[in-house]
């Protein structure tokens, strides 16, 4: 018997493949996100999901706590992440120093 895959074997699995990777693109996305290293420059083009993503992320470093954080301790830090980004006097500043002091002086 043949070991080799037929054209239509080899399309079917590539298919596959093709599926699993982009099923699996939210996990590699959630691998991957910095979290608090964000830069703010980076973090206000992201999407609000790709931010929901971050934040989440920023928050469980900061409680060093591996379950999923409260969805209104998510939004409250989105806020006011969004805030502090937004007017950062450096962009590169991590979102987990965007601070007040930060919209005023180069950090």
């Amino acid at each position: 018997m043949n070991a080799t895959l037929s054209g239509t074997g080899r399309t079917g699995l590539g298919i596959a493949v093709v599926a699993m990777v982009l099923a699996g693109c939210t996990d590699i996305e959630r691998a991957l996100n910095r979290g608090g290293d964000t830069p703010c420059s980076e973090y206000i083009k992201q999407d609000q999901d790709t931010k929901r993503t971050t934040i989440t992320k920023f928050v469980k470093q900061q409680s060093k706590d591996d379950r999923e954080p409260a969805g209104t301790a998510v939004d409250a830090t989105m806020v006011s992440v969004d805030l502090l980004c937004g007017a950062q006097a450096n962009a590169d500043t991590p979102i987990k120093n965007a601070d007040v002091a930060g919209i005023f002086i180069r950090k």
